[in-house]
């Protein structure tokens, strides 16, 4: 399965396999190539921030979709409350205060 975010069409696997062959492809320039050794190991501390970076991308995208979810949870939460409203329930913003809760955002005043 590819290695790709909710939100992206960026193969990381692959993106990490390409950095790992260029590092090889270089070390094999330095070995032939020894005077130009501090702009091969530029070219190679280059290459050895992609896996950082695609982690970061990976963490970021698993971040932005639980953030989507809580949106549409407060979402689904505030239409639930506006339908209890008219249908007459005697605590419709039960449904807005529970979401709050499961999200952490706790509410001090309940009703009494």
């Amino acid at each position: 399965m590819p290695e790709t975010s909710p939100t992206s069409t960026i193969n990381l696997r692959e993106v990490k396999a390409r950095a790992n062959t260029a590092s090889h492809i270089i070390t094999g320039f330095a070995s032939v190539t020894p005077s130009l050794d501090e702009m091969w190991q530029q070219i190679s501390h280059s290459l050895s921030d992609i896996p950082i970076l695609a982690a970061e991308i990976t963490r970021l995208g698993t971040e932005l979709t639980r953030s989507r979810l809580h949106r549409a949870n407060l979402a689904a939460a505030g239409r639930a409350s506006i339908a209890a409203d008219h249908d007459g329930e005697p605590d419709p913003l039960f449904y807005l205060r529970d979401e709050l809760d499961a999200q952490g955002f706790g509410t001090q005043r309940r009703p009494a």
